[in-house]
């Protein structure tokens, strides 16, 4: 990596790839024309094994959280019943969505850094007959936690099975298997910026049969964010509105790389990146802030300790290379944050490690020098079944 670039290491948006940058600088094409076309339609079929999905997926011109919006309006009506379950920040911002459009809105809160609670589900749902939608977070980035989708949703089948399940996987999807047609989930948004390695821009959503029904008894308003006109046009290569046309460059770029490496292998990166980050930020001796049993995948929350002073340890990081990101909501001071997917490999992992021992010690941390790298690099291996010795053949 050139010394001059900062090792990225926030939950999002992600380093991009060089082929990856190349393609956002890419000259214009007509985005009514053949070659425009071509590229939708390669999107939209290389995303559709990620998503676990035989349906149609919508690509906005949007932000993930544009593509939240989309998952509510489309599919509800003003007063309809929803169960909104948060994890976290963002888990929160969908139920407000549903609410800010007119949604009767029941919450059900997990303690920030553990999972939700599928039999916690299931007695909610009991108590709301005529609950029609039910929102998840797949991955909670305020806190590093990775909820079980397929527990949930079966809990939610079993319920309530005329629900709609709606996922924000906006930072999972593409880093992590998702199985939307067998998990029964009805709608699953995620964004450029994440585990597809392109620049923010893009939100891409699938919608099952029953979420497409839906849509044609929805009342809710929609305009621009109506999938149904982006799955029309989508039918004759074209986007409904002027889409962001080197966003999805890259996106396009992106998946062409994904597939080259393979699907099994990019999960079992983010996987081993995951375990090193874990262990590495053990070894220095911080508390991981997420429920071990459902850490993230593609994001690990660690404690800010007392007696850190955290802007300043963090100012030394980002001076060294490495960028972090710190706590969000109700976590602001009290967590920071490492980010882990898109093209991330285990020696970018390795790394920031060096940085964050050098700072750790800097800031008169007990730290024996070597042990965090040490640590990354075991947990990373292990996880790819290779033992420390043979970390000379490493994978990328």
């Amino acid at each position: 990596m050139d010394r001059f670039e900062p090792n990225l290491r926030i939950p999002g948006p992600t380093a991009l790839p060089p082929s990856v940058r190349v393609a956002g600088g890419r000259q214009m094409i007509n985005h009514r024309g053949p070659e425009f076309a071509a590229m939708l339609e390669r999107i939209l079929t290389g995303m559709k094994p990620y998503f676990g999905t035989s349906s149609d997926v919508a690509i906005l011109t949007a932000a993930g959280s544009g593509g939240l919006e989309a998952a509510i309006v489309n599919v509800l009506s003003p007063g309809d019943r929803v169960l909104g379950v948060s994890i976290g920040s963002f888990g929160d911002r969908f139920a407000k969505i549903a609410g800010i459009f007119g949604a009767d809105v029941t919450k059900v809160d997990a303690e920030w850094g553990y999972a939700a609670v599928a039999e916690e589900i299931r007695e909610r749902l009991r108590a709301m007959p005529d609950a029609r939608a039910v929102l998840l977070t797949h991955n909670e980035t305020s806190t590093g936690v990775m909820n079980p989708i397929a527990d949930l949703a079966a809990a939610v089948r079993e319920e309530a099975p005329e629900a709609l399940i709606l996922v924000d996987s906006v930072s999972a999807l593409g880093a992590v298997p998702f199985e939307m047609d067998a998990w029964g989930v009805d709608v699953v948004v995620t964004g450029s910026q994440k585990a597809w390695m392109a620049a923010p821009g893009l939100a891409m959503v699938a919608a099952s049969p029953r979420a497409w029904a839906a849509m044609e008894r929805a009342t809710m308003p929609r305009f621009y964010l109506d999938l149904r006109a982006h799955r029309d046009s989508a039918a004759s290569g074209q986007t409904p509105f002027t889409p962001a046309v080197a966003v999805a460059y890259q996106v396009d770029e992106g998946l062409r790389l994904m597939d080259q490496e393979g699907a099994d292998a990019v999960f079992a990166r983010h996987e081993a990146c995951a375990a090193a980050t874990r262990a590495g930020l053990v070894a220095l001796g911080f508390e991981l802030f997420a429920d071990p049993r459902h850490a993230s995948r593609t994001v690990t929350a660690a404690v800010v300790p007392e007696g850190l002073d955290w802007k300043a340890f963090n100012g030394e990081v980002k001076r060294s290379g490495v960028v972090l990101a710190g706590g969000q909501g109700k976590l602001a001071g009290k967590v920071f944050r490492v980010g882990h997917l898109g093209s991330v490999t285990l020696e970018e992992i390795l790394g920031a490690f060096s940085t964050l021992e050098i700072a750790s010690i800097n800031a008169g941390r007990t730290v024996e020098p070597g042990a965090a790298v040490a640590a990354a690099q075991a947990a990373g291996l292990a996880s790819y079944g290779i033992g420390a010795r043979a970390s000379a053949g490493m994978p990328a």
